[in-house]
């Protein structure tokens, strides 16, 4: 924790190193900022090129100069390279901690099934007290297949209006339409011979 604290503080302190260091006033501030922000450099170079020709752009010599829109891009080149960099130390950062915590998650459930097979015994009873407070605290995924399974037939939507049965099923009519066309004598009907006339 003192190590962690204390990198903490060096990269508070950083943010007095970042020249024209900028706090966004809300979640949307950096949308509102891509449409200028993403335009193509050749054409912010183009375009200073004309207020530095012709001094009709300037805008009444309110418009910034030529110097110092290279400047802007220049700083924007150079600070996305560090941008970058922070957010792969985060990247890495993440998953160091992901690492940690899978590690210390492992030891404790390869522990946790020692104690759920010794408390079973007489000997080592004593443990069954420990086994369903680890059981607790682990939550849903510390309870047996058959636990879960009555946890989710417990959980099925009732029906739409209690206390009534289900409607039942529409019967089937008792007679049938007749064929169309006679049906063809198969090999279990009785043979039987046309009527002479």
């Amino acid at each position: 924790m003192d190590a962690a604290e204390a990198l903490i503080d060096d990269i508070r302190a950083m943010k007095q190193r970042v020249p024209n260091f900028v706090i966004p006033e809300s979640k949307a501030a950096r949308a509102r900022l891509n449409r200028a922000a993403s335009v193509p450099p050749q054409f912010v170079d183009i375009t200073a090129m004309a207020i530095r020709n012709n001094e009709e752009l300037t805008r009444g010599g309110n418009s910034p100069g030529l110097a110092e829109i290279r400047d802007r891009m220049s700083y924007a080149d150079a600070f996305n390279l560090v941008a970058d960099e922070m957010e792969a130390m985060t990247l890495f950062v993440r998953h160091s901690v992901a690492v940690a915590r899978n590690e210390a998650g492992s030891i404790a459930l390869t522990t946790y099934a020692l104690p759920k097979r010794l408390a079973k015994r007489p000997e080592t009873a004593g443990l069954a007290p420990h086994v369903e407070n680890m059981r607790s605290a682990l939550g849903a995924r510390g309870r047996g297949r058959k636990a879960k399974a009555k946890a989710k037939s417990k959980a099925a939507p009732a029906p739409a209006n209690p206390g009534t049965s289900p409607a039942p099923a529409p019967a089937t009519p008792a007679t049938s339409p007749a064929p169309a066309e006679p049906s063809p004598v198969t090999a279990s009907s009785p043979a039987t011979e046309p009527k002479k006339q």
